[in-house]
């Protein structure tokens, strides 16, 4: 009997272990498309599904990456890549126009594993400014670069280039005319964060900043700490929205500090930092969080935010509207 005893206690032994490594090895990854006035009203004839197929393609990608034992660094920076080549979002190929009639781009990347970063800002013609971000992080000695610095980096280093008019599309022109009768758009960036098996975090944001924006200005997508962060101790997050807000309240880096400090968990600190600390300051926007187990939290102020979340538990959605 005791023999007995003896090895049914080791098969559940043996039972708990293999759960915890599963659950150690689980992956995660979460989306965004920027936040703002999305309404199912706004999104008239097809452009409603052309949002969701490519959400859904978009979060096909990352999932075959992370699925593939890929690193969470690999799967944010493809996610954005793609996002950043459809003009449906406002990065790369779909970047609004600034007041000049020009394209102005930033992007950020960061590694929760090692805290290591990179951010480009002001880039007029690199294809895919996430992949820069991501050379700064890994080859060069800086956080960011900015501009013609940036740009001839990028080149030296294999970046792909295109001429500036690969960035000019009808749709853009045509918001940045009706913006310059009105205000300021304040909102529109990518966004993605993932957890890989290796339990390794990754953020990463891009965007082409506000239609109409003056010469110059610069947001929070491409700062640390505002519009991206990552530390596998705490969390991975990426933001959208009106920018100046963002890098005043540090929104970013303010989740992961609730999650160290005050032992909140995502949904709390995020919800916090959403509906309490921006809307007090009259911010508006919103952000993506991943915590180490892949729980997420996708809080938003505006009518509505692109975004799309899966697992290795076959858990998966996309939404637009709150």
């Amino acid at each position: 009997m005791k023999q007995l005893i003896l090895f049914l206690s080791l098969i559940l032994m043996i039972s708990c272990s293999t759960d915890k490594s599963s659950d150690k090895q689980k992956w995660a990854i979460a989306i965004h498309g920027g936040a703002g006035t999305i309404t199912k009203e706004g999104l008239k004839g097809d452009i409603e599904k052309q949002y969701i197929e490519s959400l859904q393609k978009a979060l096909e990608t990352g999932k075959q990456v992370l699925n593939e034992n890929g690193t969470s660094i690999d799967a944010v920076e493809k996610v954005i890549r793609f996002l950043e080549n459809d003009s449906l979002f406002n990065a790369g190929k779909g970047a609004v126009l600034t007041n000049s009639e020009t394209v102005e781009m930033d992007a950020s990347i960061m590694d929760g594993a090692t805290l290591n970063a990179g951010a480009v800002a002001a880039v007029t013609n690199i294809k895919n400014p996430i992949s820069a971000a991501r050379l700064v992080m890994e080859k060069s000695p800086h956080v960011m670069l900015i501009g013609n610095g940036a740009q001839i980096y990028a080149e030296n280093n294999g970046i792909e280039m295109v001429d500036k008019d690969y960035f000019i599309t009808k749709k853009r022109k045509e918001q940045l005319l009706n913006r310059k009768k009105k205000e300021l758009d304040k909102h529109g960036t990518v966004g993605v964060v993932a957890l890989d098996i290796n339990g390794n975090l990754a953020a990463g944001t891009s965007t082409g900043g506000m239609t109409n924006k003056k010469h110059g200005r610069v947001g929070d997508s491409p700062i640390i700490g505002a519009g991206t962060y990552a530390d596998n101790n705490s969390c991975a997050v990426s933001c959208t929205g009106h920018g100046e807000f963002f890098m005043r309240l540090v929104i970013a880096y303010e989740v992961s500090s609730l999650m160290k400090h005050e032992k909140q968990n995502i949904k709390e600190a995020a919800n916090k930092v959403i509906h309490s600390s921006l809307e007090k300051l009259g911010g508006t926007g919103g952000l993506i969080a991943l915590d180490p187990s892949g729980n997420y939290a996708m809080p938003f102020n505006t009518a509505g935010m692109f975004r799309a979340y899966g697992n290795s538990s076959g858990e998966n959605f996309i939404k637009l509207y709150k």
